[in-house]
């Protein structure tokens, strides 16, 4: 029987990819700290991989896949030190944010990347994937390392793609505000992320690939998520200065307009994915994603408080304020 290992693996990927291992008939075992439960069939070893123990129960034992999603460096060079010589084959799935810049569109996985992070640094996570990465490649004799872009769809516990379907959904008649900017989307599908770990596992890939979809300009996503919401209220496009200037953030966290970017960094959601491509990767059509995250948004309430974006509140306050500007010519 095939052997699975998942390192960290009871989280939104972790899980969707061990229930992908059970479905083919695999024997998976995830090593996590216990906080979620494991897809059903899933042999859950607790532990803390801070630990000195944290493999003692999976060091004895041979792999024929092992999977690490781990953002801790240490995590990674401890589980390869513990596992040297068991493991088949191992995928790391560190991110695009490992790349140097995002100045060159279309750049793919020969483009310089970031120091790699060193104990005593301060905390960086793009630092932190280089470093892991250099220590995934002690997992295993072959390893796929795969960067994924913005990890999107059903279950996000970001709360950043959906944003957009979610407020133009709850607006309704109302009007919604929107970032002025030249910048583009890039995701991938987290199902299509996972069938892609795990056929890269089955088949033993040995390789570095972007695993992102097609970048879509940002204005062109925000009207398919107003249309698939079905929004009939006015949408008012603000510049980038009076939102800076009114404290309202990019891409991420509260306070902010998710996925908007500063125009000054074209090459940040263009990188190339041919190589995924040509890997076996699938991109599903962004309208798919989209569609399936606002259903997804619309059983979780579309109007619920989130982690990423602004609150409604805000929202109507920055819009009151930008139309007594507009009428008063201010």
């Amino acid at each position: 029987m095939t052997r699975i290992l998942i390192l960290s693996g009871t989280g939104w990927l972790g899980s969707r990819v061990a229930q992908r291992w059970i479905d083919r008939g695999a024997e998976v075992t995830s090593v996590a700290r216990g906080r979620r439960a494991a897809p059903d069939g899933v042999e859950l070893v607790v532990a803390d991989r801070a630990a000195p123990d944290a493999y003692r129960d999976v060091a004895g034992r041979d792999w024929d896949e092992v999977v690490d999603v781990s953002s801790n460096p240490f995590h990674v060079r401890d589980a390869a030190d513990a596992l040297a010589g068991r493991a088949a084959h191992a995928t790391y799935v560190s991110s695009v944010s490992v790349y140097a810049d995002a100045d060159e569109e279309d750049a793919d996985e020969t483009a310089e990347v970031v120091p790699a992070w060193n104990e005593g640094d301060e905390d960086d996570y793009a630092r932190a994937k280089v470093a892991a990465e250099q220590a995934a490649v002690g997992l295993a004799a072959r390893v796929a390392v795969v960067r994924p872009g913005l990890i999107v769809g059903p279950g996000d516990p970001t709360d950043r793609f959906g944003y957009w379907a979610a407020r133009f959904a709850a607006a309704g008649e109302g009007t919604v505000l929107v970032p002025e900017t030249r910048g583009r989307v890039q995701v991938i599908d987290v199902d299509d992320l996972a069938d892609f770990v795990v056929s890269a596992g089955a088949r033993a890939f040995d390789g570095v690939v972007n695993a992102v979809g097609e970048p879509h300009p940002f204005d062109e996503f925000v009207a398919l998520a107003r249309r698939l919401a079905g929004h009939t209220g006015q949408v008012h496009t603000v510049p980038a200065e009076w939102l800076e200037r009114h404290g309202v953030g990019y891409w991420m966290g509260p306070r902010s307009l998710p996925l908007w970017l500063p125009d000054d960094m074209p090459g940040f959601a263009t990188r190339s994915n041919a190589a995924y491509l040509a890997a076996g990767g699938r991109v599903r059509p962004i309208e798919d994603t989209t569609a399936r995250v606002l259903d997804d948004e619309r059983r979780r309430g579309v109007s619920r408080a989130r982690g990423s974006g602004l609150e409604r509140s805000e929202e109507l306050d920055l819009l009151r304020v930008w139309e007594g500007e507009t009428a008063t010519g201010v």
